[in-house]
């Protein structure tokens, strides 16, 4: 099986539980005629309340669970008279139940984990045995698991279960045992996703893109663009958005060229500090603007009191300024609401480049003139939609058709065709991406900063510059970075290391643009350690 994004965890919420009876249905009263079938497709166990459930969920849909529980009498218990007789000594035990894997993950790792998670609980709960009553159906998976049968057949003739248990001793050597055999077909560490995009999309986004295509004429798409649109523009404080088929560069080409046709030869202020505010330089000229440009080293923050100098008293007074928010190249999050004020004290036009930050920290993008967009990244949905914000009227006749805001803003929907399956997946992410905390990250992203530099790892961009979500890694001399990154994708971490002005300066990145929980990050810090000290060790015994 292909990595995927899995992920394994305690069920806590009520959408968990709702898929864990639709699972249950599906496994014991469709696969396992073992209760009778009702219209809901929905069985909720007799021991629900009480029932720990160790889950597996894939891209946030349910494809594996079981159930653990301490309380006596267990359900075997009413099967089996003098179930203790048949057990060897122990001092506390549980229960296992309801052991259910989609089929299309059966033979995977889905099952080691939930076995490992179950470890995990019952360590912590201080279980030294657990019994099970296993399917005949699947004896011989039971029995390479470790569990060991005792006493006679249970259940129906329909549904017939071997009542079996297991030793935490002997659960754990097998783990360590079926660990192994997975790691050597490099099939077990889960993949965690750490790049800029394209970025883990949650499953109701994948189905709302799955949608039948429908005609960027209809009224079902109109609906879900001005839908887009109100989300958007209320979210982000902007009066005006327009939804673009392209990518981010195309917005920002929209930006450049809107600067040209309402600016005109007016002289503007290009800022970079990495890679992205260099793209917006070169936009800015193939755009044929009329600007100083504003450069300093990568990895800083700029000093705004330098860039008031540069807009005060002067002979021939700057008319725009353009930068980007979040430099995704170096991590550092230039400050917004301080270019809002330069710009509003001096009274001229600022333009954004907000691809990668927006919906990964707070947005008010009221008095911006111009702001660039994406559906990709922190909004969480697939790339392949970008979008521009404005607050004042534009005029765009002298533009091409494609680029002509103005011909969007007049259209009821959209003047060219459009994507409705991007579209839908778009409404559907942003439906959870404006509720989102923002801090969740930013409080990962601090406590993966504390704990890399612990290690003596190198974040690029200082604390009070850095965006709460993109972390850039400088590598020691004698790591290189592409041989850094390749060994983290096979210990299940895709992080960005590719990119030329990455690999150039010997860096790898990691980008929080998602939704985590803390245990796929945690362990991070560890496992890059672990694989510089492995390509330091290697690099110095090759150099003797």
């Amino acid at each position: 099986m292909a990595r995927t994004d899995l992920r394994f965890k305690i069920a806590t919420s009520k959408e968990e539980f709702e898929q864990i009876h639709h699972l249950n249905y599906k496994t014991f009263v469709k696969e396992i005629p073992q209760h009778e079938a009702n219209s809901q497709e929905r069985l909720i166990d007799p021991f629900h309340p009480e029932n720990i459930y160790c889950i597996c969920l894939r891209r946030g849909k349910l494809v594996g669970m079981l159930a653990c529980r301490d309380k006596r009498p267990f359900s075997i218990d009413r099967k089996l008279e003098d179930l203790d007789s048949y057990l060897p000594l122990h001092s506390s035990i549980c229960e296992i139940r309801l052991l259910a894997v989609e089929k299309d993950v059966r033979g995977t790792r889905v099952l080691l984990g939930l076995m490992s998670l179950l470890f995990e609980h019952c360590q912590k709960q201080g279980y030294d045995l657990a019994v099970i009553s296993g399917t005949v159906r699947q004896l011989k998976l039971y029995n390479h698991l470790g569990f060991k049968p005792f006493g006679p057949l249970v259940g129906t003739a329909a549904a017939s279960y071997q009542p079996m248990y297991i030793t935490r001793e002997h659960l754990s050597q097998k783990l360590i045992e079926l660990l192994d055999t997975f790691r050597s077909k490099d099939d077990w560490r889960e993949s965690v996703n750490f790049l800029p995009g394209p970025v883990r999309i949650r499953q109701e986004v994948q189905e709302a893109f799955k949608r039948a295509p429908c005609s960027h004429r209809s009224e079902e798409f109109s609906a879900a663009m001005a839908g887009i649109k109100k989300d958007l523009t209320q979210w982000l404080k902007a009066r005006h958005v327009q939804i673009l088929l392209g990518s981010g560069t195309l917005a920002n080409d929209v930006v450049g060229a809107y600067l040209f046709a309402m600016m005109g030869k007016k002289k503007g202020l290009v800022l970079s500090n990495g890679e992205f505010g260099n793209r917006l330089l070169d936009q800015a000229r193939r755009a044929g603007l009329n600007f100083e440009e504003h450069a300093i080293p990568w990895g800083k923050g700029f000093d705004y009191k330098e860039i008031e100098k540069r807009l005060d008293k002067r002979d021939d007074p700057l008319q725009w300024l353009w930068a980007v928010h979040l430099e995704t190249s170096t991590g550092v999050l230039n400050d917004l609401p301080r270019l809002k004020d330069l710009c509003c004290q001096h009274q001229i036009a600022l333009a954004v480049d907000c691809v990668s930050s927006i919906g990964a920290v707070p947005m008010d993008l009221s008095g911006v003139y111009l702001a660039s967009g994406v559906s990709g990244k922190a909004l969480c949905s697939y790339p392949g939609l970008s979008f521009v914000c404005y607050n004042q009227v534009l005029k765009g006749g002298t533009l091409p058709r494609y680029m002509d805001l103005e011909l969007y803003q007049q259209s009821e929907g959209v003047p060219f065709t459009q994507s409705s399956n991007l579209v839908y997946a778009l409404q559907q992410a942003l439906e959870y991406a404006v509720d989102r905390d923002m801090s969740i990250n930013q409080r990962l992203g601090e406590w993966l900063r504390a704990k890399l530099q612990e290690l003596g790892i190198q974040v690029l961009a200082s604390a009070e510059e850095a965006a709460p979500n993109v972390l850039t890694l400088v590598l020691p001399q004698g790591i290189r970075s592409i041989e850094c990154g390749d060994k983290l994708e096979k210990e299940g971490y895709a992080l960005s290391y590719r990119s030329s002005y990455l690999r150039q300066r010997n860096w790898i990145q990691v980008c929080l643009m998602g939704e985590y929980e803390p245990e796929e990050i945690q362990a991070f810090p560890e496992v890059l350690g672990q694989c510089m000290k492995k390509l330091g060790l290697r690099d110095s015994k090759e150099g003797e």
